[in-house]
């Protein structure tokens, strides 16, 4: 819910939670009022959807470039791999610096300190002489490129309470969803006719138009009145105490093990559809578009259906129960329980596993984030970084036994799967808290 200590002029800019919209008894509102916040909530969901995709963009449309940076650099292919590790190093700990800074000085002057960083770091990408060059800028793309991610979280948090914050979240799923599918396609597009710096020309334009749409239609969510003061001592204390909430770290936890699970099947996919059970890379390329648009869409429906019917630990348990079922049933098909199979039944159970992400992802992002209203940018950083931390940990455990299986990656998210459950049932313990405690209506 926003905080009621903001100026005129910046309520005027920020869409009404239905928490704040008239009831019975309210004075009626008038539709040029009621056709203004439509148009600024769909703005707004914009931009915070163009912020959430801009990470995957500047992961994924570098990937069809890999073997060219290798021959223009002269560099080994594992110094170039780098690139997107340091990539995603930099979004992981890029976090837990922007959250904090947006909780004392609010949530623009971060944000577009981070997106000129972006926007200078990404030129210089695309003019690097050489790959140490090249990773070191890397780094520093990733660490600004994190302000997107985590102030969009937290200006979810500013804007919106319980069921609407995990609508929101399911509509941003969409935006940031459909981002890893049309990254590699747009860059190897780009490839026809140019080559791989073109890739990062691109990047910076598209972060020079998010920077202007930024400065120009997001207005400051957090007031002055709300904000932290104090420094990093401060900062941290914050995020001890946020830590020490039970209830949120099972949520922050339970989050990170559901996107392991996630980044397991990302790690493991092109290996396992293609090498083991010999799909070509073009029908590799439309069975991960397919478990894309089949999160994409539960997401929908978590938002538009179940979420303000059912209570957020219920559609958040199913969506954790039905992984788990899913990730058992791989581990089955993949250690010869049902004899050799081929590729449609594990493509189905992927497709179940990768769907059933659109009811655990957005609802334990809103329920770590209703508790922290006083801190959200901080908070916003710990779920981010523990989710790749966590995911990073887990991916390169995929490949452990070789290439000729794909029971590790199964194995994998099934230890994740069962943690997150355990998480969250330990942790956050739903049957003893009120519906308005656990997301209810």
């Amino acid at each position: 819910m926003p905080d009621s200590g903001g100026s005129r002029s910046q309520r005027e800019h920020i869409p009404t939670p239905r928490s704040e919209q008239p009831g019975a008894g309210a004075p009626p509102v008038s539709p040029k009022r009621t056709k203004a916040a439509r148009r600024t909530g769909l703005l707004v969901t914009l931009v915070l959807g163009g912020l959430t995709a801009l990470p995957p963009l500047s992961m994924d449309m570098y990937l069809p470039a890999l073997p060219a940076v290798t021959d223009s650099l002269n560099a080994p292919a594992a110094t170039i791999q780098l690139t997107l590790t340091a990539c995603l190093a930099g979004m992981a700990l890029g976090q837990l610096v922007v959250g904090p800074m947006s909780d004392r000085w609010g949530r623009r002057r971060p944000l577009l300190l981070g997106m000129v960083v972006y926007v200078i770091a990404t030129a210089i990408c695309a003019l690097a002489p050489t790959a140490g060059l090249l990773v070191g800028f890397r780094l520093l793309q990733g660490l600004a490129g994190a302000a997107g991610i985590v102030i969009a979280r937290a200006v979810v948090r500013d804007l919106y309470e319980g069921v609407e914050m995990a609508r929101f979240f399911s509509t941003l799923m969409l935006i940031s969803g459909a981002a890893p599918i049309i990254a590699p396609l747009i860059g190897g597009q780009v490839l026809r006719v140019t080559d791989w710096r073109g890739i990062f020309v691109v990047l910076t334009g598209v972060g020079i138009v998010l920077t202007l749409v930024v400065w120009k239609w997001l207005h400051e969510t957090l007031p002055p009145g709300s904000r932290h003061t104090g420094g990093v001592g401060e900062a941290l204390r914050t995020m001890r105490g946020l830590l020490a909430d039970r209830v949120f770290t099972g949520y922050m936890i339970a989050g990170g093990l559901a996107f392991a699970v996630l980044f397991a099947y990302i790690s493991a996919s092109p290996f396992v559809v293609q090498e083991i059970y010999g799909a070509s890379p073009q029908t590799f390329s439309l069975l991960f578009g397919l478990n894309s648009i089949g999160l994409i869409a539960v997401g929908q429906i978590n938002g538009k259906l179940l979420v303000g019917r059912f209570r957020l630990d219920k559609v958040l348990g199913l969506g954790l129960a039905v992984i788990v079922l899913a990730a058992v049933a791989l581990l089955l098909m993949t250690t010869g329980v049902f004899g050799e199979v081929g590729l449609a039944p594990v493509a189905a159970g992927l497709f179940v596993l990768m769907s059933a992400m659109g009811l655990a992802m957005p609802n334990t992002n809103a329920q770590a984030l209703m508790r922290t209203k006083h801190a959200a940018g901080s908070a916003s950083a710990l779920l981010g970084t523990s989710s790749f931390l966590i995911g990073a940990i887990a991916s390169p455990l995929v490949g452990i036994a070789g290439e000729d299986t794909a029971v590790p990656m199964a194995l994998v998210q099934v230890v994740c799967a069962l943690a997150a459950v355990g998480c969250f049932l330990g942790l956050c313990r739903p049957w003893q808290r009120t519906d308005r405690e656990a997301g209810g209506l």
